[in-house]
């Protein structure tokens, strides 16, 4: 089974890379503004590549550094734009790749 699960992700990270450019073009008014939003900072960029609804907003804080205030104003923005997906476990709205802040 666990080998099966493997394969299947393999498969799913292969169609991704392929369909990268396709979902770039999709998401492109969206990548903008989270790029806007981010700006130049590496704590708001690791917490909203965190946001991948596993880890709860204190996970988040820990992991990005982010202070749990600037978390707090960054999700709102995101809410509002429409760009995360809000629960205990904040998603992201949107795919983007391991790079897309670099």
């Amino acid at each position: 089974m666990s080998e099966e699960n493997d394969l299947l992700r393999e498969i799913r990270d292969l169609l991704l890379l392929l369909a990268e450019p396709a979902i770039a073009k999709r998401d492109e008014s969206q990548r903008v503004a989270l790029r806007e939003l981010v700006g130049r900072s590496k704590a708001k960029a690791k917490a909203v590549t965190a946001m991948d609804g596993s880890r709860n907003r204190q996970a988040i804080c820990k992991e990005s550094g982010i202070d749990q205030g600037d978390l707090s104003r960054l999700m709102k923005i995101l809410r509002e734009r429409k760009l995360i997906i809000d629960g205990d476990t904040p998603k992201l709205g949107i795919t983007i790749p391991p790079t897309f802040f670099e």
